[in-house]
């Protein structure tokens, strides 16, 4: 499965969530995600572009994998894996033992609406300010996909250059003193 995504920041998130509201999409609540990012012992993720990460919400962990960026467009696309686990801490101690180190952790208030069959998310990260993210779910690279997160950007007035980083990206490349 791919994930298909536009990331824009944003200086607010209220004008965004009034326009969901206005064009009834569907909340989902808004939750915490910590989420704690891996690299690998046999192969360096910053440069594979790969990410392995246990996502803490909460009372339940998911194991993500995300492969590396397609750059079929102007929207970020990559395969994403997830699998949920009983226990993060204890999925988390198998990666120690395996060689695997802790890279990074992301913290960000996420809330989760729904518009047709896209997801839209309104996210304070800390460190790192304000974004909405659309996504849409595709078997492949679906232009379909592009053309309805496009569609959906303009519906709830979201402008801005597509941010192709992922929040760890970001993260890391502020804290390094790089722009991303």
């Amino acid at each position: 499965m791919l994930e298909i995504e536009l990331k824009v920041r944003v200086p607010s998130l209220d004008p965004v969530r009034r326009r969901l509201v206005g064009h009834n999409a569907r909340f989902f609540g808004r939750i915490h995600e910590h989420d704690v990012y891996y690299n690998a012992p046999h192969r360096d993720f910053g440069m594979t572009d790969e990410a392995v990460r246990v996502r803490y919400t909460n009372d339940h962990a998911v194991i993500t994998y995300k492969g590396a960026k397609i750059k079929a467009s102007a929207l970020k696309a990559r395969e994403e894996l997830n699998t949920a686990v009983e226990s993060g801490e204890v999925f988390e101690a198998i990666l120690d033992r395996l060689g695997f180190t802790r890279t990074a952790e992301v913290n960000k208030w996420r809330e989760n609406y729904q518009l047709g069959n896209t997801a839209i998310s309104l996210d304070s990260v800390e460190e790192l300010g304000t974004f909405v993210e659309i996504e849409v779910m595709a078997e492949g690279d679906d232009k379909v996909a592009s053309d309805q997160i496009e569609t959906i950007s303009k519906e709830i007035g979201i402008q801005g250059e597509p941010i192709l980083a992922s929040y760890l990206e970001l993260l890391l490349s502020k804290r390094s003193g790089v722009q991303s």
